[in-house]
């Protein structure tokens, strides 16, 4: 174990977290010049060209120091703020952390949010400054930043750019120096940690894990404590860019497992393995079932297609396991899915991979997040709601409570001032302001998670034009007088546009989905009422105006009867039509309830 570092690399989106590693691996020779690209760890197409880490992804390297060989695992994070659970299990994995800051952007606020995950888990963290060779980059300002927010010395701060290699050597000698080889006994009963799995076709659920106490030997039968299911290890081995079956795995290695397991929700991110014979009695802490924060209704936009859309759900639930959905239905939309997503971003892949790996397009409805709801009669158990038409009578409800986080917000000084003015806005409340430099200030506040879910990230980046950087936690549930916004097209309420939003916003809210609807919609040969309501009280309402066919042309002369009676005639017709007519509302128009507050 003494030559076993395991490592994991700590980066803000965009800093260069994935060009490091694919430098790490250059430098190593762990891969050949055949198998060099760009983004190496990075498998989707999205990963690719969005920049952006979507699944952690574990490897091992050898290096050969001073006549000593070393082997290097590194576990690589996503990089958003939607996969912070997936982060802190990586981080749990390893002893080490390479905290990467780009040189011209400085300090971010996932790069704090990570830090402390690191500190809390006691690890030993390397500072680098990433791409030093930028024209643009200010090494001594971020020097001073890091230093600051460390209280480490300058001289432990190395300075890279993993785009030409310089300082890679630095850093693995960082790596073997100061990373402490990882603490464990090969002898005492198997604690082993999972901290991803990938779904094979052919074989089911591979694991990812890293041993913290025993060994595991191929044909062990083993035991996750989650569900306190048993399983037959068939097969053991090692990550490299291939997987190299091994007999035995000792405390401190990190390495993959494949049991047979065919359903992906069976094997969870954070539980334990042990062994079924000779279990351990500690399970590893920070274990938690990831939870989805927002709720979307995806639906086929051929009615028919919605049995492939279930199945292309099903297949790519077994690569991602924090996709949640089940079955429903709309008056407007048909048949579909009310699906549970860990953030915006999340809800924006899964959209776009069952689009391009499946050629599924969905429509989506108006994400919203999941809110309590008590009754008069039972006002202690509550009613977990994550539609809007499932919300009951306002009669019958004593109090709705909904999920609050806690925002940290780094902008430059000059920002500050808009960016409390859109916090407020959302019905944020300031908490503190912290000067991390003169130039650089960072912000907490306490908001409706509801408040952030739909374009709040876009506008803090327009207002900040570009230079805020955004992290948040949940912080649990609070009472919020909240009210059910129903829309209604020629009288008929369409269930997929209802919205809970607070009573101070209801009238603004329903008064811009009516006029947003109205240049959506289609002219029909009636008028159509576009209204919105709470419960039975209409607050907003706009007109679609009919297509006016002139009936009296032919008409040239003579009485004026004669033209009252055709228009009469016209009336009574257009009159019979909006009762038994319907209206179709075009695709554009449930995404176009999002930017309501453009």
């Amino acid at each position: 174990m003494d030559h076993i570092r395991n490592f994991c690399i700590v980066a803000h989106i965009d800093h260069g977290k994935s060009t490091l590693a694919d430098c790490l691996l250059d430098y190593t020779g762990t891969i050949n010049q055949r198998q060099k690209r760009e983004q190496l760890l990075d498998n989707m197409d999205l990963e690719r060209e969005r920049g952006i880490t979507i699944k952690s992804h574990a490897i091992q390297m050898e290096y050969q120091n001073d006549h000593q060989k070393f082997i290097l695992n590194l576990i690589d994070t996503p990089g958003h703020v939607d996969f912070s659970y997936e982060v802190s299990r990586s981080i749990a994995a390893c002893e080490g952390a390479l905290l990467v800051v780009d040189a011209s952007q400085s300090i971010q606020a996932q790069t704090i949010s990570n830090l402390y995950l690191a500190l809390e888990n006691d690890l030993e963290i390397i500072p680098i400054i990433n791409k030093v060779d930028l024209p643009s980059a200010n090494v001594e300002k971020v020097t001073d930043d890091i230093v600051s927010l460390l209280g480490c010395n300058q001289n432990d701060i190395i300075r890279a750019s993993a785009k030409t290699g310089d300082g890679v050597e630095h850093i693995i000698d960082a790596i073997i120096d100061r990373i402490p080889p990882p603490k464990g006994d090969s002898n005492a009963p198997l604690q082993a940690l999972i901290f991803d799995s990938v779904f094979n076709s052919y074989r089911g659920v591979e694991t990812y894990f890293r041993i913290i106490n025993g060994k595991i030997s191929k044909g062990d039968q083993i035991k996750f404590l989650s569900n306190g299911k048993t399983y037959r290890a068939e097969e053991i081995g090692i990550l490299k860019l291939e997987k190299y079956p091994r007999d035995t795995l000792e405390a401190g290695s990190v390495g993959y497992l494949i049991t047979g397991v065919k359903q992906a929700k069976e094997v969870k991110v954070g539980d334990t393995i042990t062994h079924l014979e000779n279990p351990t009695s500690e399970i590893i802490e920070g274990f938690e079932d990831v939870k989805p924060m927002v709720f979307a209704g995806l639906y086929p936009v051929n009615t028919e297609e919605f049995e492939e859309l279930r199945n292309s759900m099903e297949k790519l639930q077994l690569n991602d396991a924090s996709l949640q959905f089940i079955p429903e239905s709309s008056n407007a939309l048909g048949f579909g899915f009310r699906c549970g997503f860990l953030g915006m971003l999340h809800l924006e892949i899964i959209q776009q991979r069952l689009e391009r790996e499946f050629d599924m397009p969905v429509i989506t409805t108006v994400p919203n997040v999941s809110y309590h709801a008590y009754t008069r009669k039972q006002p202690n158990i509550p009613i977990i709601i994550n539609n809007p038409s499932d919300l009951l009578d306002s009669s019958v409800i004593d109090r709705i409570e909904e999920p609050y986080i806690s925002a940290s917000i780094i902008t430059k000084s000059e920002y500050v001032g808009s960016i409390m003015k859109l916090c407020i806005d959302k019905r944020g409340v300031i908490q503190n302001q912290n000067y991390l430099t003169p130039q650089r200030v960072e912000l907490h506040f306490e908001l409706p998670l509801a408040e952030i879910v739909f374009d709040f990230y876009d506008k803090l980046k327009t207002i900040s034009r570009g230079y805020a950087s955004f992290d948040y936690h949940p912080i649990g549930m609070r009472e919020s007088k909240l009210v059910k916004v129903d829309v209604l097209l020629n009288g008929n309420q369409v269930d997929a546009l209802s919205a809970l939003v607070h009573r101070s916003n209801a009238y603004r809210i329903g008064k811009r989905i009516c006029e947003r609807l109205q240049k959506l919609i289609p002219r029909q040969q009636f008028d159509i009422p576009i209204q919105a309501a709470i419960g039975g009280k209409i607050i907003a309402r706009e007109n679609v105006k009919a297509v006016r066919k002139d009936v009296t042309a032919k008409c040239y002369g003579g009485d004026i009867t004669r033209k009252r009676k055709l228009l009469e005639k016209q009336k009574a017709g257009k009159k019979r039509m909006r009762q038994i007519g319907n209206v179709e509302i075009p695709q554009k128009a449930f995404m176009s309830i999002l930017k309501i507050n453009d």
